[in-house]
């Protein structure tokens, strides 16, 4: 099968989140399991000399913008034996410091730079000497591309079209002014159009226009279809819910596995648990909390520190988690007040909360490998990585039953010895006080807890299940 995925970010090349790893890791699977890739990437700044050994395929590429008609081209990196990066250039739109903005303002020429993206990745298409049975697009920079596919393409070049939707709260909304970039009839401005609220949304083209819906797992595809998380967007959704499906992103097991970690003080397996107590003494030493405490329960964190990851119900709770005997290992960065809230009870309680704020990637895994539970109390969450790693490193997840953390813990059952995990419903701290002191009573009872680790370790959330979940959609649309 021929393949092409679209995105803004992808990693090794460029990343603000979690949309690059996804892009990077599928477009590797898919090829690694023997289809042919290409995956196209604005030209930014940040990406010139990383490709420069990348070859110009095409200084020619003309799209219309507006009034205007403009020139892109586009130069092709070989990865490996079946996967390419093909990169669009335009500098007046690309060549600037930031991806999306700067000083935490976006460029006020957005909808101008994807919309160029998206139309440049259509006419590039017949230059490539690639003809692709699928296009997969991602996110709203990428959303316009199935329906301009569809006006420019689609009559005498058939192939199937898949959008996937990361985040939901992130739309591509731009004033109506802007339309006319698109270079569309007037028509296409209603409400079965793109328009919303009377701003042109981008993300709208992909559902609208697409053969299959994603999102990035099963139980935020049905949360999607809901007022409190559909975002404005619920009734269209639920409307198209026969093409709506969920597909669970993958875990990086290369980057995250205790065997391999470099990170760590030592490495270990579920046959070697011993070595994760030395990852815990290491832990606590970093974090300047007292090591002859190791016998006592840690609870870490790593996420941005906001409300929407839940970090205000952490704030209320930690006195009381103190008091039930456990302490805690958070890294993180966010906002301000938060932050505030967070330095003042690691001054409250000096050797039972270690903090450090700004990020760290190696104390990152550090925390994945010497806590013993993790937490992840999100208000809402697509898919959700952490969990993945946590399972994988033996760190018992503690999460909301929310989106991918729903579809991946599965509450410890001490009568079957089933399950993963520890959930909670309610975003509330008295709900996550008592998933914790689940997670806690269970982590006294050494032959449940030496249960639910092993349980944890076994899972399996690797990106080679994911790719063949897409394979499998590619196939059926």
């Amino acid at each position: 099968m021929r393949i092409i995925i679209v995105g803004s970010e992808m990693t090794p090349f460029v990343k603000t989140g979690g949309l690059a790893d996804v892009i990077g890791a599928l477009s590797r699977e898919l090829a690694a399991l023997g289809h042919e890739v290409v995956t196209f990437l604005p030209l930014y700044r940040a990406l010139k000399d990383k490709v420069a050994a990348a070859q110009c395929v095409s200084n020619n590429i003309r799209v219309p913008l507006g009034g205007r008609s403009m020139v892109g081209a586009i130069y092709e990196l070989q990865l490996a034996e079946r996967q390419r990066v093909v990169f669009v250039r335009q500098d007046e739109l690309f060549d600037r410091a930031g991806l999306y903005g700067e000083a935490n303002r976006d460029y006020v020429d957005n909808a101008a730079r994807y919309l160029f993206f998206s139309k440049a990745v259509v006419a590039s298409i017949p230059a490539l000497r690639f003809v692709p049975d699928v296009l997969h697009a991602h996110d709203w920079q990428a959303a316009f591309v199935p329906l301009w596919w569809s006006r420019m393409l689609a009559p005498a070049w058939r192939l199937r079209t898949v959008f996937t939707i990361h985040n939901l709260a992130y739309q591509g909304l731009f004033p109506r002014e802007q339309f006319e970039l698109t270079n569309l009839p007037a028509d296409y401005f209603g409400v079965k159009g793109l328009e919303f609220h009377g701003q042109i949304n981008l993300l709208k083209a992909g559902i609208l226009y697409s053969d299959a819906l994603t999102a990035v797992s099963q139980h935020y595809a049905e949360e999607i279809q809901t007022k409190e998380y559909g975002c404005g967007l619920e009734g269209l959704l639920k409307s198209y819910r026969n093409r709506l499906h969920g597909v669970l992103n993958g875990a990086d097991y290369t980057a995250w596995n205790p065997r391999t970690d470099r990170h760590i003080a030592a490495n270990y397996d579920n046959h070697s648990l011993a070595n994760k107590v030395t990852c815990k003494r290491a832990l606590l030493e970093t974090l300047k909390l007292p090591v002859e405490r190791a016998w006592a329960p840690v609870i870490g964190m790593v996420s941005r520190i906001v409300e929407q990851k839940g970090c205000d119900l952490v704030a209320a709770a930690v006195p009381q988690i103190v008091m039930m005997g456990a302490s805690l290992a958070i890294l993180g960065a966010g906002d301000p007040k938060l932050e505030k809230q967070l330095r003042k009870l690691a001054e409250r309680y000096p050797t039972r909360l270690g903090l450090k704020l700004g990020f760290d990637e190696a104390l990152a895994h550090q925390i994945e490998a010497g806590a013993d539970m993790f937490l992840m109390p999100s208000r809402f969450e697509p898919c959700g990585l952490n969990q993945m790693y946590s399972l994988r490193y033996g760190t018992v997840p503690i999460v909301r039953a929310t989106g991918g953390l729903a579809d991946t813990v599965e509450p410890y059952n001490p009568g079957t010895q089933t399950g993963n995990g520890f959930s909670f419903d309610d975003c509330t701290p008295e709900a996550m006080l008592a998933a914790v002191a689940r997670a806690l009573e269970t982590y006294r009872q050494r032959q449940h807890w030496v249960r639910v680790i092993q349980n944890a370790m076994a899972c399996d959330f690797s990106w080679r299940k994911s790719a063949q979940q897409y394979l499998g959609l590619y196939q059926m649309t």
